[in-house]
């Protein structure tokens, strides 16, 4: 009886189509563009400084980080909103959606039919609050909220030289910048609806906010900005970064990259750097 040696299979694999190379390329690339979609839509989103009505915290240029789900992560097309780790608090710079029909502003919920626009702004006044703002001094609740001069200047982007104060909004302390040659938008007494929040610009005397436009609803808003991770004296869409000029030519603010967006925690009194 002779022994058999048993015949093994081939374990090589039939060579891939042409098609099926091109499919697995482009679904690898598909599938890289839903988990960029979704981190998008659902946990950070970038945003781009084109103003300068939050100077001196947030400069021309500026590219920013906002935190999607602090407030809680909104359903697309919809106005639901999943729980969030907190409610948006006073001093919180934010992002968040207005209607535009040309220059004018308004909350982005007093005209769905208009296009919309992203604005940055600090919360200076919770639903509930009663408001006033009278020759740049802001009260809230009837107490005046607390301005310290420093005695150090900022030179504007339109020129002259702004004056740099330290306000506390409760917890939060913060830089805003005062134009001696005005006076501000004024508004008069009144309170907060509910479900609404009034917003500032630190730049007072050059920000186009609720004082003249009113409340944003808390559905509009995207949620806090909480991270720089590029700044450059470039004023455009994310295209300019695909031009080579720019990067020879554009002064970069590497002090500012990957630097928090936050209340400031330095001591009082302690005075602060004006930036260029």
């Amino acid at each position: 009886m002779s022994d058999r040696v048993p015949e093994t299979e081939s374990a090589e694999e039939e060579p891939k189509s042409a098609g099926q190379k091109v499919w697995e390329q482009v679904s690898t690339l598909l599938f890289a563009v839903l988990i960029a979609l979704a981190i998008r839509a659902f946990v950070i989103e970038p945003f781009r400084i084109p103003s300068g009505s939050m100077l001196p915290t947030l400069l021309i240029g500026d590219h920013l980080f906002v935190n999607k789900f602090i407030y809680g992560i909104k359903i697309p097309f919809t106005d639901i909103r999943l729980p969030g780790l907190r409610e948006p608090e006073r001093g919180d710079v934010v992002v968040f959606k207005v209607a535009r029909n040309g220059d004018r502003i308004v909350p982005a919920d007093r005209r769905p039919d208009l296009p919309k626009d992203d604005f940055v702004k600090r919360i200076v006044g919770l639903p509930g609050d009663r408001m006033e703002v009278r020759d740049g001094v802001l009260t809230v609740n009837g107490v005046v909220v607390t301005r310290v001069d420093t005695g150090e200047t900022f030179e504007g982007e339109r020129g002259g030289s702004l004056r740099i104060h330290y306000e506390q909004l409760n917890g939060c302390r913060h830089i805003v910048l005062d134009d001696p040659r005005q006076t501000g938008l004024p508004r008069s007494p009144f309170t907060v609806p509910p479900g609404r929040y009034f917003m500032m610009g630190d730049n007072r005397d050059h920000s186009n906010d609720s004082r003249k436009w009113g409340t944003v609803r808390f559905e509009e808003l995207k949620g806090p900005a909480f991270l720089l991770y590029w700044s450059w004296d470039v004023n455009g869409s994310f295209l300019q970064f695909l031009n080579p000029i720019n990067w020879f030519t554009a002064e970069k603010r590497w002090e500012r990259v990957f630097s928090r967006v936050k209340c400031d925690d330095s001591e009082p009194g302690v005075p602060v750097q004006a930036s260029d």
